[in-house]
């Protein structure tokens, strides 16, 4: 069965006469003929009583045609559909990002993304790296936000700027006054706030004060960068997150410290030589706008 056999049968109902439809439809009438004998042959059933001066449709014919036409329609609503979600007025982007990211870096982007194209739904979920990069290789999201160290051909990074680590303190620890650098010694006389173990920034964290040779005071570990934040904020623990944090947050201060932690790029995940939908190069595109002009 084609659709050009619908299409005809519903010319032949709406017309009343094979001639008539075959003018409407640009075809001879025997071809015309021909095709709808063939309908009704597949279907194994009469759809036109063609015994009057009129053709009409059987009982069966009738049955058919409601459904023709219902199917139709559901094929021009599929038509509408695609140019929709290729001009970005509707559709659904999946996107992965770790806990860090959505403390300062999601939140901005996807209120440009979701002003600029209020159509599509976004799902974001926050998981590890890691997970990350198995959820996109098993085609489970369009796009993470993560950082660059993915090590598997299946995933494809877009650098997008680098992440700078920073000491940061509330507004009433003595570090705050300071004007010059600290050393890893002195932060080793600190009680620390960190990331738990399961964070990626964490495992920078303790590579770097493994280096400098420093056995530091973690005071306190917390699975949530707000609760961090918070506990610094309102006491004297030190702590070490992306630099971006701390600018965000007027009550925090960035302390330098030599020599200094390390940086990590931070990129944009998705799956090598998988299908890339309108919305997924859309937000890439704002993407890597807004953090050159934001973080580079």
């Amino acid at each position: 069965m084609l659709l050009r056999h619908i299409h005809y049968l519903l010319a032949v109902v709406e017309h009343r006469n094979f001639t008539r439809a075959a003018e409407a439809l640009h075809v001879s009438q025997p071809t015309l003929s021909q095709q709808i004998k063939q309908l009704e042959e597949q279907l194994g059933v009469q759809l036109l009583d063609r015994s009057g001066r009129t053709v009409r449709a059987t009982d069966a014919g009738a049955a058919y045609v409601d459904y023709a036409r219902r199917a139709l329609r559901e094929l021009e609503a599929g038509r509408r559909a695609i140019h929709e979600v290729q001009d970005l007025t509707r559709g659904t982007l999946r996107l992965l990002t770790t806990p860090t990211f959505t403390s300062y870096l999601v939140g901005p982007l996807v209120a440009r993304f979701n002003a600029r194209y209020a159509g599509i739904v976004l799902q974001i979920r926050e998981m590890p790296l890691d997970a990350i990069a198995a959820a996109l290789a098993e085609d489970e999201a369009d796009l993470g936000i993560a950082f660059s160290e993915v090590r598997s051909e299946e995933i494809e990074c877009q650098p997008l700027f680098v992440e700078k680590l920073s000491v940061v303190v509330g507004a009433h620890h003595p570090f705050a006054r300071r004007h010059t650098p600290i050393t890893p010694q002195d932060l080793a006389r600190e009680p620390l706030a960190l990331l738990s173990a399961d964070f990626a920034t964490r495992a920078h964290v303790d590579a770097y004060l493994r280096k400098q040779k420093i056995a530091p005071l973690i005071a306190i570990e917390a699975n949530t960068i707000q609760a961090i934040v918070e506990i610094v904020r309102c006491g004297k623990a030190v702590t070490i997150l992306p630099d971006a944090i701390a600018r965000e947050n007027p009550a925090l201060k960035e302390i330098a410290l030599t020599p200094r932690l390390p940086h990590r790029t931070v990129a944009l995940l998705r799956r090598t030589e998988g299908y890339r939908s309108a919305a997924s190069l859309a937000f890439a595109e704002l993407a890597e706008t807004m953090t050159q002009d934001e973080f580079r």
